[in-house]
């Protein structure tokens, strides 16, 4: 009877695995657009959106928009606490809800407004504009509601620094840089623009606007020998002493202007778009400039509206989203030569970048061969996308084998030279690590460095081993030396690029797993450990954004279904699924996904599981949830024949 039952519990899981597995493909070839690509949207906060309502009020092009449905969705997004958040249920953010507030000023919204009143005191409460972040108090600068002195300098001679100077802008990160160099030019101008309707907001700072101090905070660290320096850098300001002036204006426009993509793009970011429009505005450029209206169309093309509501995305994902949608459709079944496949990876093979970018200035060996995360992004190839768009290339079956071989060996080179002195790779740049950077004080965000991480390194290896590929054994070994090194003492990793110990962890088991499973036994162990301690009751596994402020809390939330997805991959990459121990806790986590699987084959997901800047940006991947519960379920399906 026993026997019995356990059959019978066996082929319930199987036909309804086959079952979720097949809708959950319907619905991604469902949603594959006619070019061949995926592409979801991209949620961040609702600064994004202020922010360009901010800059077409600027610029006058206000009009031509909806924006009144922009502040439809400002509104809906506001919570009962009467502020605005920065990830789903942080319990709301003060530079977050100021923006918002003055977005909505900005669009005519009476002061007296209820919305308003009660995010007034929300904002009061956490000190007013006077604690909000450096970003805030800039933009509100730009239309006189904060005082220019109170925003850091920032010398626009670093625009004449050679390459080979011990610090160039080339030592920041490439999203610090696309939008450091413009504020060179707007922070140097310090324009103040009137808006229609004008406004102020003396309203919201706390300890009235007669009493605010504009000194910068202090961290009470070395750092503050900045608050010196930006003394300094004022003075010759005010006294017209500023070294090379005019000439490093000069050269921060000529560099914004050859960084524009034809789309009007600059790196592919909302922040390094709207500080190079506004850096074009305080050069009086004129709007009809084609430069100007390239660069507004290519903000147009990153906003979402909908029948009651206009919002932008702070980054669009296409070549990520098509990589992992290919892994996803393959790794559950499908044909390697399906249609649909072989559309999606020829359009991946035609966005090879084969341009010399940014990352050049520090790799003297490489030749260009990667790949971006957007429609156009030639200067700003990053590592982790070029290791899933190899991986899911290597899936598909393509009418020309060597055309695809051949775009992987090109990208294979890059991706080798790329390699950091830690033995880790960093998403976009090499040895991109100078962590005083974070101490600027227009910083604040820390995110001024792309250091090496855990989860580009361990993609990168898991695309050697997964796809048969072959680099330098001295290269390979140094990258497993800086997993070992990264790994903390409970067996997790941190994940800088999505939320966060679970993502970590996931990866570097998976890489071990087909990298150094013999030599790293113990390490996918303690990490599958780690996992396995964090599973919730329902059998999800969930974690907060909360953890990159306190790590305690790793591998602690409510379930989700990427983050789900995401342990379980780990688990069974380590080939634990055929281990008693492992077994149960795997079958619970697929049941978890199959009994919260919608009847179309989608999954809903509320949790922001992407992380942009630790602490400070998070992103709510619409994908994430749809194609890493696929690639789960698939190897589950592909293993569960040894249970």
């Amino acid at each position: 009877m026993q026997i019995q039952d356990k059959v019978t519990q066996t082929e319930i899981i199987t036909r309804s695995l086959e079952e979720a597995i097949a809708i959950s493909q319907n619905h991604l070839l469902r949603i594959q657009y006619p070019d061949g690509y995926w592409w979801a949207e991209l949620e961040s906060n609702v600064t994004i959106t202020s922010e360009v309502i901010l800059l077409h009020k600027i610029w006058g092009t206000d009009q031509e928009r909806p924006l009144h449905k922009a502040e439809t969705y400002l509104r809906s997004m506001q919570k009962d606490h009467g502020g605005w958040e920065l990830f789903y249920g942080d319990g709301g953010e003060l530079s977050t809800s100021v923006e918002a507030y003055m977005a909505l000023r900005l669009l005519g919204v009476s002061a007296n407004d209820p919305v308003l009143l009660k995010a007034k005191e929300f904002i009061l409460k956490r000190g007013g504009i006077s604690k909000t972040r450096i970003f805030t108090k800039f933009h509100l600068a730009l239309i006189g509601c904060y005082d220019w002195k109170g925003i850091p300098s920032i010398p626009p001679w670093l625009m004449l620094f050679p390459n080979n100077f011990p610090f160039t802008i080339y030592d920041m990160s490439s999203w610090a840089r696309g939008s450091t160099v413009p504020l060179l030019i707007v922070f140097d101008k310090k324009p103040i623009y009137l808006t229609d309707p004008a406004i102020n907001l003396d309203e919201l700072y706390a300890e009235g606007k007669e009493n605010v101090k504009y000194a910068l905070p202090k961290n009470n660290n070395w750092g503050d020998i900045f608050l010196t320096l930006d003394k300094i850098f004022k003075w010759t300001e005010k006294n017209h002493l500023v070294p090379f002036h005019q000439k490093s204006l000069k050269v921060a426009e000529k560099w914004i202007i050859e960084r524009q993509e034809d789309s009007g793009d600059w790196g592919g970011i909302i922040p390094a778009m709207l500080n190079s429009l506004l850096a074009l505005r305080s050069l009086n450029y004129d709007l009809y400039d084609p430069i100007v209206q390239r660069g507004i169309k290519a903000v147009d093309n990153f906003s979402i509206e909908t029948e009651q509501t206009y919002r932008v995305q702070p980054c669009v994902s296409p070549v990520w989203d098509t990589a992992w949608c290919l892994r996803g459709l393959v790794e559950s079944g499908l044909n390697p030569d399906h249609p649909a496949l072989v559309r999606g990876a020829q359009w991946l093979l035609d966005q090879q970048i084969l341009d010399y970018g940014d990352w050049q200035i520090k790799n003297k060996e490489g030749q260009p061969g990667g790949w971006a995360f957007e429609f156009e992004n030639r200067f700003y190839p990053d590592l982790d996308d070029s290791a899933v768009v190899v991986m899911a290339l290597h899936g598909v079956m393509m009418p020309n084998e060597k055309i695809k071989h051949g775009a992987i060996k090109r990208c294979l080179q890059w991706m080798a030279t790329m390699q950091c002195k830690t033995g880790g790779w960093a998403a976009f740049d090499k040895d991109n690590d100078q962590a005083w950077l974070n101490e600027v004080p227009y910083g604040d965000l820390k995110a001024m460095i792309d250091p090496s991480t855990a989860d580009v390194t361990a993609r990168v290896l898991e695309m050697l081993g997964a796809c048969g590929l072959s680099m330098d054994a001295n290269r390979v070994k140094k990258a497993l030396a800086f997993l070992d090194k990264e790994q903390e003492t409970d067996g997790s990793w941190f994940g800088r690029w999505g939320v966060n110990y679970l993502y970590g962890t996931s990866g570097v088991i998976s890489a071990l797993a087909v990298i150094a499973p013999q030599t790293h036994k113990n390490q996918i162990e303690k990490g599958v450990n780690w996992l396995l301690e964090k599973q919730n009751p329902d059998g999800g596994w969930g974690e907060t954004c909360q953890t990159y402020r306190e790590p305690t809390l790793r591998g602690k939330g409510v379930s989700t279904a990427s983050q789900t997805a995401w342990a379980l991959i780990g688990l069974l990459d380590a080939g634990m699924a055929t281990q008693t121990w492992a077994k149960t806790a795997i079958e619970k986590g697929i049941q978890y996904l199959m009994s919260t699987q919608n009847s179309d084959g989608t999954w809903d997901e509320e949790e922001f599981t992407g992380t942009g800047f630790p602490s400070h940006f998070y992103i709510r991947y619409h994908m994430y949830y749809q194609y890493f519960p696929l690639i789960a379920l698939g190897r589950y399906q592909k293993l569960k024949e040894q249970f």
